[in-house]
């Protein structure tokens, strides 16, 4: 069981949603960062979500784009997001760590270095958005036998026909994509993500959380009665290039935790 198995277990038994908060490693700087990081599960997060910069961030939108812009331009690479990770541990051993990214970076290390290294620094879970379920022998199947959850991405246009193949070597949890598009593209309406995560559900006995186009705690709300959990990433990164600190991000961090559990 992994750590990300746990949090599920542990919040199905409280009645409680799951809160995944993302933000980008090294934005604005590493040691900022890192104290965002250290904060946010007091602040409430059930499972963080660590953004690896990249350099053609395909489903990212705007803010999250200039996120890894100045992520990059600080220095930050894959290393230092692992380091991150292992420094987070050395004072919490229990929230879940999703690295969330693209594959270059992993390939450029060597899949099987990539692995030892996440799994040695805590990392419980990928999200590599550019891996499809066809290509499952070039790291999902690698990861899970490393003990790593690999956890796929279904939208609004995986049809019956192709959901299968997309849950057929998922673990941890499945994230729904509530609008088609970039993160930060719209906002999220409960009303069209209930049938698809009802339709999610028949099909899997995972955790089903939904992501993008979440922005306040009443539509973090909305969305957890209708799915596992909700995650926030666009609008907690632009706080962070508003030059908000820490504390004032951790505040934003917590309301929204807040109204995801109160659902």
């Amino acid at each position: 069981m992994t750590r990300i198995d746990a949090k599920f277990a542990e919040l199905k038994a409280a009645g409680k949603k799951a809160f995944v908060a993302y933000v980008m490693a090294g934005d604005p700087d590493y040691d900022t960062s890192l104290e965002v990081i250290k904060g946010l599960p007091a602040a409430g997060v059930d499972i963080i979500e660590l953004g690896q910069p990249f350099t053609d961030p395909m489903a990212d939108g705007p803010t999250i784009q200039l996120a890894g812009q100045r992520a990059l331009a600080g220095g930050q690479t894959l290393q230092r997001t692992l380091d991150m990770a292992a420094e987070f541990r050395k004072t919490d051993d229990t929230t879940p760590i999703v690295l969330m990214g693209y594959y270059n970076p992993i390939y450029n290390r060597g899949v099987d270095k990539f692995l030892v290294d996440a799994k040695a620094a805590g990392i419980d879970g990928l999200i590599v958005v550019d891996l499809p379920p066809e290509e499952d022998d070039e790291l999902c199947t690698p990861a899970q036998k490393a003990g790593l959850n690999f956890i796929r991405l279904a939208t609004p246009t995986t049809d019956d026909k192709r959901l299968p193949k997309v849950l057929q070597n998922t673990s941890g949890f499945v994230y729904y994509v509530s609008i088609t598009g970039i993160t930060g593209a719209a906002a999220a309406q409960a009303a069209d993500v209930a049938p698809d995560v009802a339709r999610i559900k028949a099909r899997t006995d995972l955790p089903v959380v939904v992501g993008f186009g979440i922005r306040t705690p009443e539509t973090a709300r909305e969305i957890a009665g209708v799915a596992d959990g909700a995650v926030v990433g666009s609008a907690i990164v632009g706080k962070m290039a508003e030059g908000a600190a820490t504390q004032e991000m951790l505040d934003f961090v917590r309301n929204l935790a807040e109204g995801t559990h109160s659902a």
